[in-house]
């Protein structure tokens, strides 16, 4: 792996998300896999990719849910962490001067119990230079009665993307959650709303217990099923919402290498975002870009854009 600051810039593969917000690869590190960057800065070249999502932030610091938190899955994980996080105030003062030093797009997730905390947060964070966007996380479906509420209705989502829409001139990309009857019903109703592009999937609610013991694995007893086993449920939600939105889509959901972030382009992703596969493979992000970077660098092969969407269903 290359030393921090020495890779060279990544362009065939550069993606526009709109709004400002310029990737030098269409591969980002999804929001509560990388904390806030620094231990991960450590084990991967962040400079080849094109951005990483930060652990979710909201207005007061939280400390989440009670343990135990998180197990593994067959192909995946399930987890209930609760968005513990260092809230806003810490978040300034603390994390973004190291954020300010990466060279790549810095977007903030942000999560809230009502959507006065969402205008708060993005109102405290738009002052703040070294950030790019955020991620509007509408979706946790491991905290009781928040946001997972707003993000299962349109009128919500339509109302909370209005709001957040007249404050802030920066990105919105809004998280959607797979937990609904129609995924792509939310996704109009944020694009109709101001939202600059959707993210999809969040993690499917999901249970694990343990027969002996006649207990749940986890003290939150559901949690959010993450991992390689939510990727056929991801690649349907994000060519679903493809085929209804015209803003651009960041699919997640299971990827766990080049082929598996080709799948999700192909879809009809803009970008795409690595969780999971960021505990067992750090650099996972930085393999991912490269690959991409040198498949549309070969000679004669079809650019980014024209291969995006471009699945053939007949």
């Amino acid at each position: 792996m290359s030393q921090h600051g020495t890779a060279k810039p990544v362009t065939r593969a550069a993606v526009s998300l709109g709004r400002g917000l310029e990737l030098k690869s269409p591969v980002l590190l999804a929001s509560g896999t990388v904390s806030y960057g620094e231990e991960l800065s450590q084990l991967c070249d962040l400079s080849k990719i094109g951005g990483i999502v930060t652990k979710a932030i909201s207005l007061e610091p939280r400390t989440g849910n009670p343990p135990r938190r998180i197990a593994e899955t067959p192909s995946g994980m399930i987890n209930a962490i609760g968005l513990a996080n260092v809230g806003v105030e810490r978040f300034i003062s603390e994390k973004v001067p190291f954020l300010r030093t990466l060279d790549t797009a810095v977007i903030v997730n942000i999560a809230g119990r009502s959507i006065d905390d969402y205008l708060e947060v993005v109102s405290r964070l738009d002052g703040v230079e070294g950030l790019s966007g955020y991620e509007i996380n509408l979706s946790c479906p491991n905290v009781k009665g928040e946001c997972m509420i707003m993000g299962v209705s349109r009128d919500a989502t339509f109302e909370i993307v209005s709001e957040l829409r007249k404050i802030t001139p920066r990105h919105l990309m809004i998280k959607l959650t797979p937990n609904v009857t129609s995924i792509s019903t939310i996704a109009l109703a944020a694009q109709e709303a101001g939202a600059d592009s959707v993210s999809l999937i969040n993690t499917v609610v999901g249970m694990a217990v343990n027969y002996k013991t006649r207990r749940p694995l986890l003290k939150n007893i559901t949690g959010g099923l993450s991992g390689p086993a939510i990727k056929p449920i991801a690649l349907a939600k994000v060519w679903e919402v493809f085929k209804a939105v015209s803003i651009p889509i960041v699919g997640m959901g299971g990827i766990a290498g080049f082929e598996d972030a080709m799948e999700f382009i192909l879809a009809g992703s803009t970008a795409v975002q690595i969780g999971t596969m960021n505990f067992v493979y750090p650099d996972i992000g930085e393999q991912v870009a490269t690959a991409i970077e040198q498949y549309f660098s070969t000679p004669g092969a079809t650019t980014l854009s024209e291969y995006r969407g471009s699945l053939i269903t007949e």
